[in-house]
């Protein structure tokens, strides 16, 4: 049972794919079929929806193994409206703006319907309330990303006066991660790997060492780091940039100790903590100059996500009525 505004959608335009594989696999469904909502779940109409590297590997069929659906359709972060609630959903109601992260543990448990869609569900605890200066777009490149950035510095216990070198520093993970350790934590010092065209980019976001990864290798330099932030999957390189003591974290499978290796559990309440820095401009999302995507180009976009060129985060916005 759910309480909920009138002329409430049984269907939803999805794009969703029933084979795996590349992103030309994908297909539009104009009508599929809504699940019934549960008593914990809001269903969301969709603003904007970002793009994760997740989702193309999910699409690719890397964890088939304990992924069982197909069809699927893909997409992790949402921003939306709530158009109904669930009989136990108590802090959100209807016609509230909210963002997510709505699959909450990471590669298992995955929903078939994602946020590439009309309308999406989620469950109350995954959601936060939208800031109000932060435009749909805006708000649905962060959960994700953020989410990822922070529960990494908190598994590495990073704390005020430590240095960090956070290896992918202009993707979607590695910004915040930057961000973070500067206005969150108060590091010490944050070095940050990125190419060429983007060092300047690294600076802006608050690195006091940006390092062109074509020109420098990180297991050469001399300095080494309290904590190491490896976003793209070198964990072997990242643990020879760390100080004896230090620690290394990465979130690419499969890992490889003694660095810590993690897999997000969404949790909503990561963002109300962090409510505060969005609101007063001090954390930003950064969102690549191809943002917005038109909803009708998703298969281009993770094409282009796919490449590893993207700059922060790829947003889908406006998802079409």
């Amino acid at each position: 049972m759910a309480e909920a505004a009138s002329s409430i959608p049984t269907h939803t335009k999805a794009w969703y794919y029933s084979e795996h594989g590349s992103p030309d696999v994908l297909k539009l469904d104009p009508n599929w079929p809504l699940p019934e909502l549960k008593d914990d779940q809001v269903l969301i109409k969709v603003v904007a929806a970002s793009l994760n590297p997740i989702d193309y590997k999910r699409m690719n069929g890397l964890y088939k193994d304990y992924d069982p659906h197909l069809p699927t359709v893909p997409g992790f972060d949402v921003a939306g409206v709530v158009v109904s609630v669930g009989r136990e959903v108590h802090k959100l109601k209807v016609g509230d703006e909210v963002y997510g992260d709505i699959n909450e543990e990471g590669v298992t448990n995955l929903k078939a319907l994602g946020t590439l869609s009309e309308y999406t569900i989620a469950e109350e605890r995954l959601l936060a309330i939208k800031p109000p200066n932060l435009s749909f777009v805006e708000a649905a490149a962060i959960p994700a990303a953020l989410e990822t950035a922070y529960e990494g510095l908190e598994r590495a216990q990073f704390s005020a006066g430590k240095s960090i070198l956070v290896v992918g520093g202009a993707g979607g993970v590695g910004h915040f991660v930057i961000q973070l350790a500067k206005h969150l934590y108060g590091a010490s010092k944050i070095a940050a790997t990125s190419s060429t065209g983007k060092l300047e980019l690294l600076r802006k976001l608050g690195a006091d060492w940006a390092i062109d990864y074509t020109n420098e290798n990180i297991e050469d330099i001399a300095e080494k780091f309290d904590v190491v932030y490896d976003t793209i999957g070198e964990p072997d390189r990242a643990l020879k940039a760390v100080k004896e003591g230090g620690k290394a974290v990465t979130i690419i499978p499969p890992g490889l100790p003694p660095a810590i290796f993690f897999v997000l559990t969404s949790k909503g309440s990561i963002l109300d903590k962090l409510r505060p820095y969005f609101e007063s401009g001090i954390v930003k999302p950064l969102l690549d100059p191809k943002t917005p995507v038109p909803f009708s180009h998703l298969a281009e976009a993770y094409s282009y996500l796919e490449t590893s060129r993207a700059i922060g985060k790829v947003v889908v916005y406006p998802i079409p009525n």
